[in-house]
């Protein structure tokens, strides 16, 4: 008898997995190394709240090329297919102005929440999927990529299975939450030191559905960014007001304990006055959820100094704390603090103390950066780091 095949989910990827796998496609198109209609169409499933679509759109604005956000659920067939007008000899039909028409023109066209749109329109955009044309009438310029989204069954969103037609048409992908290619991404785009570092210290809240009310607010990291805008809007000074809008956006239960974090751990300017003034004391707290929160801060004021001279003085005072963190907090700190920026890495590593830091925390940046599933040159700055270390 033969072997049992043991079918897993092997295609769950990362966002940042998700994001590499759209620019492989994109620049094959674009550099002409696969032409339109033979690159398959990428549909990406996932729970609500994980920026599937957010992805897409932040990478179209990043290529400068054009986005068409299709919601099917939104939509009549004959949205998609043209407006029947009569004509002397019969009938002719209009198709929607929306449609790029340029030949030249370069683009994304997502079809967002997929799922959530009923059969009839499903089979209305086939042929759009498919063959990149509606019939004779209209065809997709071959500078425009082609890609869906959706909600799975499960996750008790509006969903509605999906035709084996339509899913045959598809090169398909499940995205999954991660914490350490969200932490990136959440330093990039200036999220709340206090999220972050919530979140460093309960990974698990990143996203959570089990045992959750999906109808009110859950934790997500849509969900999150809202709590970080509301955390800079509000402040800490009213908890009252903040645990309003804290439990609205991620429910009761994260919400009691995400306060609780931030109350005892509203340490940003106690950090900011360390880094800037080498007369006080270095001191690293006993807590693991206090010195998360300490690393979030010293990472969130790094890059923010006013002039040259508070810049050197930050930096200064990053290394002064990075030097007396265990080292796995030290080595997140660095990984965190280089980003995917270039300039910012050259400013750490050209830094008087990184020799130091290297001898001390080397050992565990490169375990972390090996073991860093985010980001596909975390193995030569790996090396680079242990040889700087030697």
């Amino acid at each position: 008898m033969g072997k049992s095949i043991q079918i897993n989910n092997h295609n769950a990827i990362t966002a940042r997995d998700f994001e590499s796998m759209l620019r492989l496609q994109l620049n094959a198109l674009w550099e002409g190394k696969c032409p339109a209609d033979k690159l398959p169409p990428l549909m990406v499933w996932g729970a609500p709240g994980l920026g599937k679509s957010s992805i897409i759109r932040e990478l179209a604005r990043e290529y400068g090329v054009g986005f068409l956000d299709i919601r099917l659920a939104q939509r009549e067939p004959v949205d998609i297919r043209g407006l029947p007008v009569p004509d002397k000899d019969g009938v002719k039909w209009l198709v929607s102005a929306e449609w790029p028409r340029d030949p030249k023109s370069r683009g994304i066209i997502l079809f967002d929440e997929l799922t959530a749109a009923d059969r009839s329109l499903q089979v209305a955009a086939y042929e759009l999927i498919l063959d990149r044309r509606l019939g004779d009438l209209y065809s997709v310029p071959d500078g425009w990529y082609i890609c869906a989204a959706g909600n799975r069954v499960e996750d008790r969103a509006v969903s509605t299975t999906m035709s084996s037609a339509l899913a045959n048409r598809f090169l398909h992908v499940e995205l999954q939450s991660d914490m350490e290619c969200w932490a990136k991404w959440a330093i990039a785009h200036d999220v709340h030191p206090a999220v972050i570092g919530f979140l460093r210290y309960r990974p698990e809240l990143l996203f959570a559905q089990k045992d959750e009310n999906l109808e009110r607010g859950w934790p997500s990291p849509r969900s999150w960014e809202r709590v970080s805008s509301m955390l800079s809007i509000i402040g800490t000074g009213n908890l009252r007001q903040l645990g309003s809008a804290v439990f609205g956006l991620v429910g009761n239960r994260v919400g009691v304990e995400f306060l609780a974090f931030v109350e005892v751990n509203d340490s940003l300017e106690d950090t900011l006055a360390m880094m800037l003034n080498p007369k006080v004391k270095v001191q690293i707290p006993a807590k693991a959820d206090r010195v998360y929160a300490l690393c979030s801060a010293m990472v969130y004021h790094l890059w923010r100094g006013k002039d040259e001279k508070e810049r050197a003085a930050l930096l200064d005072g990053f290394y002064r704390i990075a030097l007396a963190l265990p080292s796995s907090y030290a080595a997140m700190s660095m990984i965190d603090a280089m980003g995917d920026d270039e300039q910012r890495a050259g400013k750490l590593y050209m830094h008087p103390q990184y020799k130091a830091w290297a001898e001390r925390h080397g050992t565990a940046l490169k375990k972390r950066m090996r073991n860093e599933r985010c980001d596909d040159d975390s193995a030569a700055d790996a090396d680079a780091v242990a040889s700087v270390a030697q």
